[in-house]
């Protein structure tokens, strides 16, 4: 069986999840989807800090969902993540790959041989003295923080065939539903601390920025603003998704996830307004965000009215074949926002 499926392991801030994807002469099929609450700490701003619990609640996910094999491909992005756009000389495939270390270094804010290196070709460019160039988008990530995933699943008994960026993960997922009306979009996939902002046409990477801000920081806010733990303040944003409660205190709710919620779209609109001075002939048509965090209330409305552009919600199961996942219409439909990330990695196995 594990022959002819994958499963995408996504250790995010707040909650571990994973998505077991199976494909034939049918098209490709979810199979199994779960996901575990981390405790409080163990992952900071998308990084490992205590990988025992962490191991643990992959262990229970395991246990609760019932993949069927232990072969996983993992996802990282965190503050130790670089993604920049790079223009290298022409070369093959695997004569760019053993050069890298040598012409990427002084880019590096890490010593070259503390980062995994990769190079992700975007298109081929003539230069100035007519020689050929390679455009595209270098991606180098400390070595400890893609390790300390990595050893996260290996104590809960896994084993990671492979590490990928989490933005590309959400580009594969989210990417392929473009259409003929629109060139290029911006993929907005929102996390408790971490957000991949992906600028695609077609599914060619054209900017990538990670931003080490997300729902969380809403929740705190409220917490701070009156004086509540943040478990409690986590609830009372969540009330505001099913009514107005005409309280002061949630009054006072509403102004907290306001103000943190404009700062967090004006971070966003900054992202997409530095790609759109960079490359002003493949503007952004559209928006389409996902992530636990997109279902802030407002955000979509928020980022119209900010970017002046369309803002769609996505459905990275749109493609999929649903399988015996054991989870009904109403699970499923909660779960699609948060099913990028996970999706996407196991779309790249396959």
């Amino acid at each position: 069986m594990a022959g002819r499926t994958a499963i995408g392991l996504d250790i995010g801030t707040s909650v571990v999840r994973a998505a077991e994807l199976s494909y034939g002469r049918g098209g490709i099929t979810l199979e199994r989807f779960g996901q575990v609450v981390l405790p409080e700490g163990t992952v900071h701003d998308g990084e490992v800090i205590d990988p025992l619990p962490v191991a643990a609640s992959i262990r229970q996910l395991w246990s609760a969902t019932g993949f069927s094999h232990s072969k996983v491909v993992m996802g990282v992005a965190n503050q130790r993540v670089l993604v920049r756009q790079l223009e290298l000389p022409y070369m093959p495939p695997n004569e760019l790959r053993a050069s890298l270390p040598f012409q990427v270094q002084d880019f590096l804010p890490m010593a070259v041989d503390a980062a995994v290196l990769d190079f992700f070709p975007i298109e081929e460019t003539i230069g100035e003295n007519g020689g050929r160039n390679l455009n595209g988008l270098l991606v180098a990530a400390s070595r400890d923080t893609v390790l300390a995933n990595v050893q996260c699943a290996e104590r809960a008994g896994l084993s990671c065939t492979s590490v990928d960026l989490t933005s590309f993960a959400v580009l594969r997922s989210m990417g392929r539903h473009t259409g003929p009306d629109i060139e290029t979009e911006a993929l907005i996939d929102v996390g408790a601390r971490v957000t991949n902002v992906v600028v695609h046409s077609a599914g060619v990477p054209r900017f990538v920025r990670i931003l080490l801000m997300g729902g969380q920081d809403v929740t705190d806010a409220v917490s701070e603003r009156l004086g509540i733990p943040s478990q409690q303040a986590e609830g009372l944003k969540q009330q505001l998704l099913i009514a107005d409660q005409g309280t002061e205190e949630f009054a006072a709710v509403q102004r907290a996830v306001a103000t943190t919620a404009q700062e967090f779209v004006d971070e966003i609109r900054g992202s997409l307004d530095y790609y759109a001075a960079s490359s002003p002939g493949s503007p952004v048509e559209r928006i389409v965000i996902s992530g636990g965090g997109s279902r802030l209330e407002g955000l979509q409305e928020r980022l119209a009215s900010s970017t002046r552009l369309p803002v769609l919600a996505g459905d990275p199961l749109s493609s999929l074949r649903i399988g015996k996942t054991g989870l009904d219409d109403r699970q499923l439909d909660f779960v699609k926002p948060l099913a990028a990330v996970p999706v996407g990695l196991a779309l790249g196995a396959i």
